[in-house]
This record gives C-alpha cells, sequence and structure tokens, in this order.
C-alpha cells in the first residue's frame, strides 16, 4: 500500500537487541499533523498481529493515523521486526512487541513536543496498554479491539488517564461482556461499541475514524 499524502518514511532505531544485528530499524510512517490550530503532539500506533499478516498498511491503523493526524497530532505508524522492510524475523512474544513499541516510542520523543497518544489495534492495542503506564508523556491511550483477557484493568486505573476502545459486537476475539468488566474500575475510560463490526472492521472502519477524532477533539 502507498503512503497517504504527505506522509514519508521513517527509519526507527533499535536497541542492541539478541538476535539481531547491529544498527537494526523499524520501518515506519510519519504523518505530520494536519490540525487547523497547529500541533498538538504525536500519536504511536501499533499495528495487529505480526504472524497473522499484521502491518502499518492494516485499514484500521491507516485510519487511527490519519484520525490522529486530522485532530492536530503527528501520527507515526510502523512495522513490528521481521514485517515489510523491518529488521529481524517475525515474532510473537510480548517482550520483542515492546522493545519494538519502545523503539518508536524514543523516536516520538525526539520528532514531536507535548503530549503523546499511545494507539493500536489488536495485538498492536495490547503493546500500548503496556507501554503507557511506564511512559511519562503518554497521557491518552486509543485501543483498538484489545482482547480483554491480554488487558491489565488494575494497571490502566492505576495509570489514571483517559482511555478510548472501540469493538465491535461481532467480535469473536473481544467479547463485549467481558470488556465491559474489564474497563468498569477504569475512571476514564469510553467503550465504543459498533454494531455489525467484527474484528477486522471490513465493516465499520469510517466509525473508527470518527470516533477517533471526535475523542481527539473534545
Amino acid at each position: 500500500m502507498s503512503p497517504r499524502p504527505f506522509e514519508r518514511p521513517a527509519t526507527i532505531g533499535l536497541p542492541e537487541t539478541e538476535g539481531l544485528p547491529p544498527g537494526s530499524s523499524l520501518e515506519g510512517l510519519w504523518l505530520p499533523a494536519r490540525g487547523e490550530e497547529g500541533p498538538r503532539g504525536g500519536a504511536l500506533v501499533a499495528p495487529p498481529h505480526p504472524l497473522m499478516g499484521g502491518s502499518m498498511d492494516s485499514p484500521v491503523t491507516t485510519e487511527i493515523a490519519l484520525a490522529a493526524s486530522d485532530a492536530g497530532y503527528g501520527a507515526l505508524r510502523f512495522n513490528y521486526r521481521g514485517v515489510g522492510g523491518s529488521a529481524g524475523t517475525p515474532s510473537g512474544e510480548t517482550e520483542d512487541a515492546d522493545v519494538d513499541y519502545r523503539a518508536a516510542l524514543d523516536f516520538m520523543h525526539e520528532s514531536v513536543d507535548g503530549a503523546i497518544i499511545a494507539c493500536g489495534y489488536s495485538w498492536g492495542a495490547l503493546a500500548a496498554s503496556r507501554i503507557c503506564v511506564g511512559a511519562p508523556r503518554i497521557r491518552k491511550l486509543v485501543l483498538i479491539a484489545p482482547p480483554p483477557g491480554m488487558l491489565d484493568g488494575a494497571a490502566l486505573a492505576a495509570w489514571g488517564h483517559a482511555i478510548l476502545v472501540i469493538a465491535g459486537d461481532r467480535d469473536d476475539f473481544v467479547p463485549i461482556d467481558e470488556l465491559k468488566e474489564t474497563l468498569a474500575p477504569i475512571e476514564g475510560a469510553e467503550l465504543v461499541v459498533l454494531e455489525g463490526v467484527d474484528h477486522f472492521f471490513m465493516a465499520g472502519l469510517a466509525e473508527v475514524g470518527r470516533d477517533t477524532r471526535r475523542w481527539l477533539d473534545a
């Protein structure tokens, strides 16, 4: 998939990691803030599972980045290791996903002023939810279709910042009742349930962008 207008390639350096040669990097795409009021910060968008075809070219990942840019945030989406032009071998280990997300977050720290929004879709939402609690500049969280059984609700409640969660009512990977139970203790969490939408958002993609823009503008 081609970059969107005004989007440009980004090279995200990886720390020295076992199994990766020195100087390894992740492939990313940077979309400048396009809001009328000037840059408000940055939004880091993580893709779905790398062993299940997940990449930064996912329509959902792209839609989140576009929505964040429209709301005035510079948006970075990236490929995990071994996907696209990123170094290494694809991994399903949470530790590897966290290293990759932190590397992208370091890129954001150097690229934008102000607050950072951690965003992710599915597997990427889980990485965002883990990393945000230890990152002082992350002030908001946007989670699209996060499997609730892998969310640490207590840690997010203690984190204490605003969270937007969007999921479909036909998502076999995200039971809505379980998701509501996980989010219930978290003050400032908003859940949007899209009717007739499954985990892959073949329907409901426009609503993801609409609700993300609305929430970020509020």
